[in-house]
């Protein structure tokens, strides 16, 4: 049985994703944000007292991307998952890390340094200058998405879920105004995905019924 721990909205939301998008069967248990605060039990869960928390009977992981690459290699080969003799293999592992690494990393210092601070210590100048770093690195993916519709190997991976994640971050940070015209037009096809839609109406029904804001908190770590 696979159980996912998720915040709304959080970087848990990839696995979540990439769970509907292949149709597995899972279990999903919300937690209002930051857990390591406001469900002191997650910690005997997850010592990290982060989301995503995921496991697989007895695999347990905590890495949203590592968790995407694990579902699309184990339960979506040549679907979601880039195998090793495609061509398109490293390409693939590539944009897999490079939504998180590259991507998601100067967000999560524009929302310490906008939201997370107190007010005496936040710092706008460090935040605008990291939502520059994010803008610059996103638009090295124009040339490629003017040329094609997804990343890599000619169809929809887990490397657009993890890179899809980290613009709808932006769009929750403010920041998707900003988007080269190519990106914008990609991050509106991923929203068009039925995978999409449906892992959105998952973290709703689930957050209603357990009793947790639907709405996504500042902070998605």
């Amino acid at each position: 049985m696979i159980t996912l721990h998720h915040c709304v909205s959080a970087r848990s939301f990839r696995p979540l994703w990439a769970l509907e998008e292949i149709g597995l069967p899972y279990e999903l248990k919300m937690l209002p944000f930051p857990p390591r605060m406001m469900a002191r039990a997650f910690m005997d869960v997850n010592p990290l007292g982060t989301v995503p928390a995921f496991a697989d009977d007895a695999l347990f992981m905590t890495e949203s991307a590592a968790i995407c690459q694990y579902l699309a290699a184990r339960y979506s080969p040549g679907v979601l998952d880039v195998a090793a003799h495609e061509a398109d293999f490293g390409r693939y592992l590539n944009f897999l890390h490079f939504g998180e690494a590259t991507l998601t990393f100067p967000q999560t210092l524009v929302l310490r340094y906008t939201h997370f601070e107190p007010p005496e210590r936040r710092q706008p100048q460090v935040a605008e200058d990291y939502a520059k770093w994010f803008h610059a690195r996103l638009r090295a993916l124009a040339p490629l998405l003017e040329r094609q519709d997804f990343l890599c190997a000619g169809r929809f991976t887990a490397a657009d879920i993890s890179v899809g994640y980290a613009l709808m971050l932006a769009e929750h940070l403010g920041l998707s105004a900003r988007f080269a015209e190519p990106v914008a037009r990609y991050w509106a096809r991923l929203r068009e995905r039925d995978g999409f839609a449906r892992a959105m109406h998952a973290q709703d029904a689930a957050a209603r019924a357990q009793d947790v804001s639907p709405v996504p908190a500042p902070d998605t770590r």
